[in-house]
């Protein structure tokens, strides 16, 4: 019996922002023996938390955040799912659930820079590649990018 998840909308500030940011740390940053700071914290009120959880126990299994740029684009950021979920579709349906969101909000599209390791997940979902790679938090990255009028 697989697992079902249900994805929820994160509020800035809360307790549930602190499980996501924990958990983005323990995935994106701590590998990379890189820390927070709170300026780059800060910089992400504006943006969208999307939280993904499992049905059953109801614990956080992945996050991602989508800053607009503008009113018609979105920048994902941040997609981090935690280790014990990781190949089970949690980022899948994360994105998934995070392009229809954003499309009933008006956005026609989603930029990206994927790590190395993720290109092939977004050109599975749909997402295009452009321009060089180029090193970000000195890991190769490709600009990526999804028209979601599209899609969906």
């Amino acid at each position: 019996m697989s697992r079902q998840f249900y994805c929820l909308e994160i509020i800035f500030g809360t307790p549930e922002f602190d499980e996501a940011l924990n958990l983005r740390y323990n995935i994106l940053r701590k590998p990379l023996n890189m820390e927070y700071e709170a300026e780059d914290i800060a910089k992400e009120f504006d943006s969208i938390h999307l939280g993904c959880y499992d049905n059953i126990t109801n614990e956080i299994a992945g996050v991602l955040v989508l800053k607009p740029l503008d009113k018609h684009v979105l920048k994902m950021r941040q997609v981090a799912v935690d280790v014990t979920y990781q190949s089970k579709g949690v980022g899948t349906f994360l994105v998934s659930e995070s392009e229809k969101l954003a499309k009933s909000l008006g956005y026609i599209k989603i930029e990206l820079h994927a790590r190395d390791t993720a290109i092939d997940f977004y050109l599975k979902s749909g997402y295009s590649s452009s321009g060089l790679v180029f090193k970000e938090v000195g890991i190769d990255h490709q600009f990526m990018s999804k028209n979601l009028d599209l899609f969906l």
